[in-house]
């Protein structure tokens, strides 16, 4: 949902004890044949766009609910003579995929998750990101300034806001500071991470974490310990796709027609959301 920053993977690795890894390597052997299935090729009647799930923005591919981003999509590019086909892979992944031309573009982006792409001037949705620590911490995020001594938990490739992003390309090698982790569905493994106090404190969009709360048993409630920035989402593609403006263009024309009909408020509410989310 919100990201940026393809961090090194030479700075994951320093992040993880060796008992770290082999977690990681467990949590993650379940999501190998989403995340390491071969990319398929757009073609002219199709249009492939891939994220990791960050419900209720975008979900987990071929679920009853997909995200609401994914329905206004897919019935934007149906009225124009497309299929879309919409994959899971890693973040970091999705984005490298799109600016190689084997995917079309990405959902849930912020534009600092990828200031080279080309973004649609109509945004579908809206993120909220927030600070949680574990429930029985008491720190509040006033800025910058008070995550002195804590360790920042993020996403790798996620965009945050731009006052945190900044802290985090200047504290990539530390971490002490800024511990990253990657996949194709992160956020459970953040939550246990947070619930055994292995980090201080955690950046995600809130709708996402409280659909995720709502949908998964077995998770510790993190705390919220503040609101970070507040960003629009969008559906985006890489400037190397040939047709990249024409896609752009016509989500903004379906989106006008949607807003116009009420369909748009309709879709958003099968995810309990409104237009203004």
């Amino acid at each position: 949902m919100p990201r940026s920053l393809l961090l090194i993977l030479a700075l994951l690795m320093a992040a993880c004890s060796p008992d770290e890894a082999t977690e990681s390597g467990r949590h993650e052997a379940k999501e190998n044949a989403t995340r390491q299935q071969p990319a398929p090729t757009p073609d002219q009647h199709r249009i492939i766009l891939a994220a990791d799930p960050w419900c209720p923005h975008n979900c987990r591919a071929g679920a009853p609910q997909e995200g609401y981003m994914v329905d206004i999509a897919r019935e934007i590019f149906a009225e124009s003579g497309f299929e879309l086909e919409y994959r899971n892979y890693g973040w970091a992944r999705s984005l490298s995929l799109a600016r190689e031309n084997r995917i079309d573009g990405v959902i849930g982006a912020l534009k600092g998750d990828a200031p080279d792409f080309v973004f649609p001037e109509r945004p579908m949705g809206t993120a909220r990101i927030g600070l949680y620590t574990h429930p029985e911490s008491q720190w509040q995020y006033k800025g910058l300034g008070s995550l002195n001594g804590k360790t920042l938990l993020v996403i790798n490739g996620y965009s945050y806001s731009p006052e945190l992003d900044r802290y985090i390309a200047d504290y990539a090698d530390d971490p002490e500071r800024v511990w990253v982790i990657s996949g194709a569905a992160p956020l459970g493994r953040a939550l246990r991470l947070l619930a055994q106090e292995r980090t201080d404190t955690f950046a995600e969009d809130q709708a996402v974490m409280s659909w995720f709360l709502q949908e998964q048993a077995g998770y510790t409630t993190p705390r919220l310990a503040g609101v970070a920035h507040q960003a629009p989402v969008y559906i985006a593609f890489a400037a190397e796709n040939p047709r990249a403006e024409e896609l752009a263009r016509l989500l903004d024309m379906g989106l006008a027609r949607l807003t116009e009909t009420g369909r748009l408020n309709a879709i958003k509410a099968f995810y309990g959301l409104s237009t203004s989310d």
